[in-house]
C-alpha cells in the first residue's frame, strides 16, 4: 500500500502532527506500507535533511493560510501513484487544495486513492469557545461554510487519535456529516535507553537544576497550554512550602508576547526557561524529572505526555487533555481541572505524596504507555483501519 501524507510543515516547532508522521511512517514499513510526504517547507530546510522517508518540500507556503501555488501541479502529476492520501490538519491551503485535485480526478471517473482527513484536534470546540479566540472563531466559521465542510464531508473518512477527539469533533460545526469516523489511535517510538550524556546535555541547557529535583513542563509555550496557571500555582505553593522541587518550563515560544510575559511572571530562582529541547537534552529532561505536568485548556493527544509515561514518569494533566481517561484508569498520573484552583490542588497533592508513591505512579504510567501508545500498536491500528 502506498500512502501520501499532506501537511503544511514538517518543522518540529510546528507541534505534534509532524512528529506523529515521523513516528508512524517507519513503523508502518514493516506492515507493507510505503509512505511519502508533501509539505510546504523550503526544499533546503535543515530539519528535512535527515528524514528516513521521501519528503517533497514544494514551498515555502505564503502567508498565514500557507498558500502554495505548486501544490495542485504536484498532485496532478503524482496523486494517482498512491492508494491512500491523508490530509493532516485543517484551516490551511493544503486541505482544500488537495481535496479539489482529488475531487477533480474523481469527476473524471478516474480511479482515485482513498482520501482521509486527520484533524489532529482542530475540530475541538475549545477553539470556537475560548474567549481569547473570538475573532479566530468567526474566521473559522467562514472557512467552514466556504471550504472545510466540503473537505470534511466529502472525503472518504476522518481519522482520530483517540475516542475523546472523535466525540468532541461532533459538537463544533454543522453541517457535519463525515462518511466515516475512525479512531486509529496514536503512538510514539520507544524512548532511547537512558545514558548519562542525556542528563549532561540537559544540564548544559538548563544549568540551574544541576543536583536538584525538578518538575517538568515540556511543550509549546502557548496560552492554550495553561502555563500561566502552573507558574502562579507554583509560586503560591512555594510561599507555603519551602522544600519543593524546581520547575522547568521548556519549549518553543519564549519570544512571543505570551512567552515573554511568562518569564516576567516566573522570575524566580526556582523556575527555569531553557527554551526548546531536542534530542539528548529532551530525553535528559524527561528521565531526570520527578513528574511531568501539562495543564492545557485543550490538548488533542499530548505526545509529550506519552513520552513522559514511556520514561516511567507520573503525569499530571488537565481533564482537557484528550487521553486523560486512559491515564486515570491506569493510575499513571493525576487528572485535574484546568483552573487556577485545580492546578494548585494538584501540586499540593503531589508534594504530600511519598517518594515511593510517586515511583509507583511512574511505573503505572509506563504500563499505560505500553498498553496503549507504542508506535507498533498505533501503526497496526491505522493500517488495518484504512485497509
Amino acid at each position: 500500500m502506498k500512502v501520501l501524507r499532506i501537511i503544511p510543515s514538517m518543522n518540529p516547532v510546528s507541534g505534534g502532527p509532524c512528529q506523529g508522521i515521523r513516528n508512524s511512517i517507519p513503523a508502518q514499513v514493516a506492515l507493507g506500507v510505503q509512505s511519502e510526504v508533501v509539505c510546504f517547507d523550503a526544499p533546503n530546510a535543515d530539519f528535512l535533511k535527515e528524514e528516513s522517508f521521501k519528503t517533497h518540500a514544494i514551498g515555502p507556503g505564503i502567508g498565514p493560510y500557507s498558500y502554495c501555488p505548486g501544490l495542485k501541479q504536484w498532485l496532478r502529476a503524482n496523486l494517482l501513484r498512491f492508494d491512500v492520501v491523508i490530509i493532516h490538519g485543517l484551516w490551511q491551503y493544503h486541505s482544500y487544495g488537495a481535496f479539489k485535485v482529488w475531487e477533480g480526478f474523481k469527476k473524471q471517473s478516474k480511479k482515485v486513492p482513498k482520501l482521509y482527513v486527520m484533524p489532529h484536534g482542530m475540530l475541538d470546540p475549545y477553539f470556537q469557545r475560548a474567549q481569547s479566540r473570538k475573532l479566530k472563531a468567526v474566521r473559522n466559521w467562514l472557512f467552514w461554510k466556504l471550504v472545510e465542510r466540503k473537505v470534511i464531508n466529502g472525503a472518504d473518512g476522518l481519522l482520530f487519535t483517540c475516542e475523546q477527539e472523535l466525540l468532541l469533533a461532533r459538537e463544533t460545526f454543522y453541517p457535519y456529516h463525515p462518511k466515516l469516523e475512525l479512531n486509529v489511535g496514536y503512538g510514539i517510538q520507544l524512548p532511547p535507553i537512558y545514558e548519562g550524556r542525556y542528563q549532561r546535555e540537559f544540564i548544559r541547557k538548563c544549568p540551574g537544576v544541576s543536583n536538584v529535583p525538578y518538575w517538568l513542563f515540556l511543550s509549546r509555550i502557548d496560552q492554550k497550554k495553561g502555563v500561566d496557571l502552573l507558574i502562579r500555582a507554583y509560586l503560591k505553593l512555594k510561599g507555603k512550602y519551602t522544600d519543593i522541587p524546581d520547575l522547568v518550563i521548556a519549549g518553543p515560544g519564549l519570544n512571543t508576547p505570551y512567552g515573554q510575559a511568562l518569564q516576567i511572571l516566573g522570575k524566580n530562582t526556582s523556575i527555569h526557561f531553557p527554551g526548546m529541547l531536542e534530542g539528548a537534552a529532551k530525553w535528559g529532561a524527561f528521565y531526570g524529572c520527578t513528574a511531568f505536568m501539562l495543564p492545557s485548556h485543550q490538548e488533542n493527544f499530548g505526545i509529550a505526555v506519552v513520552e513522559a509515561m514511556a520514561c516511567a514518569k507520573p503525569v499530571l494533566i488537565s481533564n482537557q487533555v484528550n487521553i486523560w481517561r486512559e491515564v486515570e484508569k491506569g493510575e499513571g498520573g493525576v487528572v485535574f481541572e484546568d483552573t487556577q484552583r485545580g492546578v494548585y490542588a494538584m501540586l499540593e497533592d503531589l508534594i504530600k505524596q511519598s517518594t515511593e508513591d510517586q515511583i509507583s505512579m511512574g511505573a503505572k504510567a509506563s504500563h499505560v504507555f505500553h498498553s496503549n501508545y507504542t508506535i507498533e500498536k498505533a501503526a497496526h491500528r491505522m493500517v488495518e483501519s484504512i485497509r
